[in-house]
């Protein structure tokens, strides 16, 4: 498997990388690896023209499905073709020409789960510029560390596709996970410098995976009886040292962002959070941290934020 786990953590200093303006995107110079802080960017809103400042709106960005400035296609991975991973989908815009390259992002299901019960960010975030593979695993009973490794492997897979490897930016690269692929995205952006965003969603890990400045938003489920917030998210939320966002979801189960449930709530500051961290683009600054009170939505029990703008 090309780029495993701990390659990129044995190098010193990151590579300086070119800097490429285009229509869409100001590609940042790349962060230190995690040992280092993650700096906070700014790119001037003329440098992602790409989504006009008219689609940048709360009523669009809770769409649901693949609705956004993007229209999308998809492309099944067999598993049988699926190199460190279970299988799965790449969903990836098709009228992104122009934007320069986009960034990347694998999403993994949790522990016992197969892809459909994350497939639904897959277009989610594709319909808003970014090429997202969303996968199976080798076996549903994977544990946390194996899910981090399918994650990394699921990237190398679309950075390597024919089809969509020449639109991204292999060093913009985000994950998402529920469950244990909430606690194996945790892992992953201890080990993979060019993770620069991650969503957690209920996350488990039972382990100490490292220290994460890497810009977090953690999604909690108010009644989570599987990974308690007590024991987990809280934990972990707390001990994320970078930017970071949680919202917990009101009554929600430990399956609250699985299979569409509160797609439509959560779609708003998941591509905002992507957006801001994964391509810098602060005209999403309006729907996150200080700027946007979670808490006065009736299906938020508790908002937190902190680092962040």
């Amino acid at each position: 498997m090309k780029n495993p786990i701990g390659t990129l953590k044995a190098v010193g200093v990151a590579a300086t990388l070119v800097c490429v303006m285009s229509a869409c995107n100001h590609s940042p110079t790349a962060a230190q690896l995690n040992s280092e802080p993650m700096p906070l960017l700014t790119t001037d809103p003329a440098l992602s023209g790409c989504i006009a400042d008219s689609e940048i709106s709360a009523d669009n960005l809770a769409k649901t499905h693949d609705n956004g400035p993007f229209t999308v296609m998809t492309k099944r991975i067999p598993r049988k073709l699926a190199q460190g991973f279970g299988g799965g989908t790449i969903h990836y815009p098709t009228n992104a020409n122009g934007c320069g390259s986009l960034a990347a992002i694998a999403v993994v299901p949790g522990y016992v789960s197969y892809e459909s019960s994350i497939k639904w960010w897959g277009p989610r975030l594709a319909a808003w510029g970014f090429v997202v593979i969303t996968i199976n695993t080798n076996s549903i009973y994977d544990e946390p560390d194996s899910r981090a490794e399918q994650l990394s492997a699921a990237l190398d897979h679309i950075i390597d596709d024919d089809t969509v490897g020449s639109m991204i930016d292999a060093d913009r690269l985000g994950v998402i996970g529920w469950s244990m692929g909430g606690g194996g995205a945790l892992r992953l952006a201890t080990e993979r410098h060019a993770i620069r965003a991650i969503i957690p969603a209920t996350p488990y890990y039972d382990k100490d995976y490292g220290a994460i400045d890497t810009p977090t938003f953690i999604i909690a489920c108010e009644n989570d009886r599987i990974a308690s917030n007590e024991k987990y998210t809280n934990i972990f939320y707390k001990n994320t040292t970078g930017p970071k966002m949680k919202i917990e979801i009101n009554n929600g189960s430990h399956f609250c962002t699985s299979y569409r449930f509160n797609e439509k709530l959560l779609s708003k500051p998941s591509i905002a959070w992507m957006q801001r961290y994964l391509n810098d683009d602060t005209r999403f600054d309006r729907f996150l941290c200080r700027n946007e009170d979670y808490s006065q939505d009736s299906r938020i029990s508790a908002y937190d934020y902190a680092k962040c703008s």
